[in-house]
């Protein structure tokens, strides 16, 4: 297995810059793994393909304004941080943007506190002190961090949330979930539909490429994440119904899969709360989900790979090379597949 052999060819003009003025009318590209044929549909047509007593399991994160801009001290250099995951009250793991930023170096925060580098993790990592908590202030001092590939600016930041988000601390979100609207939601419940939540906080993988040759060096960081025991319970109702377990975005099929190892032989699932590392390659059994609607991933990305684990690599790449051919959109604020 190579990280090349997760390459594929995209013009920019595919990268999605901005949000579909309604949710919900973004393009679905169904594939199912039995079948050659692809269909083609939007969003508000989910119910369409979907059958009483599924369970769709979405994850309730919210994206924090987690990017500061400051200053050095005493130099004045330009200095941006985004906040990846805390630590302590005032301590955070950091994406630092900026030269010179080495333990000891001290930071001011547009608008907000002093910041003081106390360990370079490797990389762009940084450990942060701030000289007091951020809670409070992050919603007036930080700005919402879209992907680097955006170039367009996001008039209403909350088109980058979705609209079940709860649960404050993702560095950015979970981008299969920006399809739902309040009105898909209460027509798929009228249908039968189950839904269930469960939190991964999105952190520092999700901007890290995979850069060695073999994926399977590539190392994975810890991501927090919750699934109830409520939810474990109707997860196992809805599957004792009839109904398949669909994770909503890769970031709900990790949180599953974590879950599934610890479940006890004969259950589907387990509760679980704490980190994950778990990395999904081609060659991974998955043991909770039976279906999953995903966006469509950077290329050498471990989101593709987990696709690729799930639908097969041959068959993703051929599905993506239709989905350019269709005029599909592409990442964060892009199209969506439901692959099944």
């Amino acid at each position: 297995m190579k990280t090349a052999d997760f390459d594929y060819h995209l013009p920019e003009e595919f990268i999605a810059q901005t949000p579909l003025e309604r949710r919900d009318a973004s393009r679905l590209l169904i594939l199912r793994r039995d079948s050659e044929i692809l269909e083609h549909a939007h969003f508000r047509d989910l119910g369409g393909f979907l059958r009483p007593n599924d369970i769709l399991v979405l994850n309730q994160t919210r994206v924090i304004p987690a990017r500061l801009f400051g200053r050095k001290i005493p130099t004045g250099g330009r200095v941006e941080l985004l906040l990846l995951r805390r630590q302590e009250a005032q301590v955070w793991e950091t994406l630092a943007g900026g030269k010179g930023l080495v333990p000891g170096k001290k930071v001011q925060i547009e608008d907000g506190p002093q910041a003081e580098i106390m360990a370079d993790l490797g990389g762009p990592r940084r450990l942060v002190r701030f000289d007091e908590p951020l809670s409070s202030q992050l919603e007036s001092i930080g700005h919402v961090p879209l992907p680097p590939y955006i170039h367009t600016h996001l008039d209403e930041p909350e088109r980058y949330q979705t609209v079940y988000a709860q649960e404050p601390g993702s560095a950015a979100a979970p981008t299969a979930g920006l399809h739902f609207t309040p009105g898909l939601i209460q027509n798929l419940k009228h249908q039968g539909i189950r839904f269930a939540t469960v939190t991964l906080h999105v952190g520092l993988d999700t901007f890290a490429p995979v850069n060695e040759d073999d994926p399977r060096e590539h190392e994975i960081h810890t991501e927090w994440c919750q699934l109830s025991s409520d939810v474990a319970e109707a997860i196992k109702a809805a599957r004792h119904a009839g109904g398949r377990l669909i994770a909503v975005g890769t970031t709900s099929v990790r949180t599953l899969e974590s879950a599934a190892r610890l479940a006890e032989s004969g259950d589907i699932i387990a509760s679980f709360d704490g980190p994950t590392d778990l990395f999904i390659l081609p060659g991974y059994e998955f043991k909770a989900v039976d279906a999953m609607i995903t966006n469509f991933h950077l290329p050498r990305s471990t989101l593709i790979m987990l696709v690729s684990a799930f639908a097969g690599r041959e068959r993703v790449l051929d599905t993506y090379e239709a989905a350019k051919e269709q005029g599909y959109r592409f990442y964060s604020f892009g199209d969506a597949m439901l692959i099944v």
